[in-house]
């Protein structure tokens, strides 16, 4: 039996001008719900920036079977059904973590599969570790070694997810997301 990864739902709630204090009551209960259930690591709950009346709701759970038990859940059911007249949610995604560096910029599509993240995410880290091992960990042999292991993540990471991955992926766009996957409409949440 494989190694269970963690899982993050993403909805995105249009709520109606004037019930926003309404919403955030409701959205404050379905969370502490949640919370009961065998699984849950946390929700986080944005509002969108310049858009009033948009929120976001990042869930995370143990694993996929965990979450799926609480978003069929007739608790979570009786909760959805509370919201309505208030709020909509229009919009539903599960990502399991490397997908923030394969996202579409306004496009609802289903991440790649994990293998193709891990062969688009090797041909972005393995050139960059030559060039670090190169021009960075040669020059810092007398470094203390805190400070040397400091050193790969500080220019690693930003560059990664700033830089090199954003380009990949859209260098790879046609590879990671095939023309039927980057069409087809998010499916709603209930």
């Amino acid at each position: 039996m494989g190694e269970r990864e963690p899982v993050t739902a993403v909805f995105t709630w249009d709520v109606r001008p004037g019930r926003e204090r309404e919403f955030e009551e409701w959205a404050h209960g379905v969370h502490e719900e949640a919370a009961r259930f065998p699984g849950h690591q946390g929700a986080t709950w944005l509002r969108a920036e310049g858009l009033r009346h948009r929120y976001y709701t990042v869930l995370t759970f143990a694993d996929e079977d965990r979450l799926t038990a609480w978003l069929d859940s007739p608790e979570r059911a009786a909760w959805v059904d509370r919201v309505a007249g208030i709020a909509t949610a229009h919009r539903h995604q599960r990502t399991t973590g490397l997908e923030t560096w394969f996202s579409l910029p306004g496009e609802a599509v289903p991440a790649p599969p994990r293998w193709k993240m891990v062969l688009v995410t090797f041909a972005a880290v393995y050139p960059l570790s030559l060039l670090f091992q190169a021009f960075v960990a040669q020059p810092s042999q007398e470094w203390p070694l805190p400070l040397r292991a400091l050193a790969f993540p500080v220019i690693m990471v930003p560059l990664l997810t700033y830089a090199v991955m954003p380009g990949l992926s859209r260098l790879f766009r046609r590879y990671l997301y095939p023309a039927e996957r980057r069409h087809r409409p998010a499916s709603p949440v209930r």
